[in-house]
Order: C-alpha cells, then sequence, then structure tokens
C-alpha cells in the first residue's frame, strides 16, 4: 500500500511502540522502506537545569539502540532515526527528506498543553505533504514498559 513509511515512535509505552511498527510493516508495499524516526525535543542550553554537555548525544545513542532492539525483536526491517528538534516540525521534515507517503503516529490523552500549544499529532496532520495514519487506541503504560 504504501512505499516509505515514517513512523513515529515517542515517549509512549512499548505496547504502542509495538503496535506502530506491526501496523507499518502490514502497511508496506513489497520493496517498500519503514524510517522509525523518534525525536528528542530541544533542550535549550541555558536551561535552568544542569546537564551534563554529553546528555544529547548520549540520549540519542541510547534512543537508537533501544528502537534498533525493538524492531529487530519484531522482525521489521526499518531505519532508525533519531533527531533532536521539535517533534511536529522533524517528523515533517523527515516525511518530506525521504519522499514518504505515510505518516505512522499515535495519539495520546489530550491534556491542556494540548489546549495552549496544540499537540505534535494535529501539527503534523496540518503540515504534512502526505497522507499520516493516527493510531487512537489509548494504552494504560506502566512503569516497566516504557520504551524510552
Amino acid at each position: 500500500m504504501y512505499r516509505t513509511i515514517i513512523c513515529g515512535i515517542g515517549m509512549g509505552s512499548r505496547e504502542t511502540a509495538i503496535r506502530l511498527l506491526r501496523r507499518a510493516a502490514a502497511l508496506l508495499d513489497h520493496g517498500g522502506n519503514i524510517v522509525v524516526l523518534h525525536v528528542i525535543e530541544n533542550i535549550p542550553h541555558r536551561h535552568p537545569m544542569d546537564l551534563p554537555e554529553e546528555f544529547e548525544t548520549t540520549a540519542m545513542a541510547e534512543a537508537e539502540k533501544k528502537l534498533v532492539s525493538l524492531c529487530r525483536e519484531l522482525g521489521v526491517p526499518a531505519t532508525i532515526e533519531v533527531r533532536i528538534g521539535v517533534a511536529a516540525s522533524m517528523l515533517v521534515s523527515a516525511a518530506a527528506e525521504k519522499s514518504a507517503d505515510l505518516i505512522l503516529l499515535s495519539s495520546h490523552v489530550t491534556d491542556i498543553t494540548d489546549y495552549v500549544f496544540s499537540s505534535i499529532v494535529e501539527k503534523v496532520v496540518r503540515r504534512a505533504g502526505c497522507s499520516v495514519l493516527i493510531d487512537r487506541r489509548p494504552d494504560q503504560p506502566q512503569e516497566d514498559e516504557a520504551v524510552f
């Protein structure tokens, strides 16, 4: 059905990540490409917290390691990309760069910040130049099930 799928995996539960990866694999054309994208939101360098200088590098390496392991465990062949930036912008940019014909995301329970800032999913839907599929199945994440 789809030649190139950007599968956005956030900080949700492991169950959500598994469901998204399996759905991406099921929707992929023979010979197609899945790009699993995880975005680490920008942390201003003048943030009041004292973070080690290597925080971003370490976070990126750890996220990539976990995603590679999960894809291998599920037998889902995918290219893993971890970027730093604004999640919605990075997802839309990646889709344009890769000429993707689908972005696959998961929604979450709406909270007050979504009304004030709008959600990542909403921004991607508005800006994407390709189809966007939103998995709306709510999970009840447990501490030991988190992907990140």
